[in-house]
């Protein structure tokens, strides 16, 4: 019986782990449609999204879990995450996190889920 409380909590996480993925997916399209609104409404939506974040963060927390975002980092090949257009870029090539399609999601002991990345060349 005991071997079954393992499963049930792997099980547990890795829902918590889709619907924080797309948790994560839905807030920045949420982000990106409140660029395009008035000034004036704005603000009201900005502090729903904050919220809705807010809530992710403290429901993954009580999970021991963390989503990590390396946008605009420097890209190096042992991150955990997995680089779409790595093949558009030499190896003498100084490449850039451009975007995070994926987080990484990390536990108290390590990698958890690896991300998915787009590149850019930096100058």
């Amino acid at each position: 019986m005991n071997e079954s409380k393992p499963r049930v909590q792997e099980q547990g996480n890795e829902g918590l782990l889709n619907l924080a993925a797309e948790s994560w997916r839905f807030a920045r399209l949420f982000s990106r449609v409140l660029e395009k609104l008035d000034a004036g409404e704005a603000p009201r939506y900005t502090s729903q999204l904050r919220y809705f974040i807010k809530r992710i963060e403290e429901s993954l927390e009580s999970a021991q879990l963390k989503l990590v975002n390396l946008e605009g980092h420097p890209y190096d090949p042992g991150i955990a995450a997995t680089a779409l257009n790595i093949a558009d870029f030499g190896p003498e090539d100084h490449l850039l996190i451009e975007q995070m399609v994926e987080p990484i999601v990390m536990g108290p002991n390590g990698i958890v889920k690896s991300g998915t990345v787009l590149l850019k060349k930096t100058d």
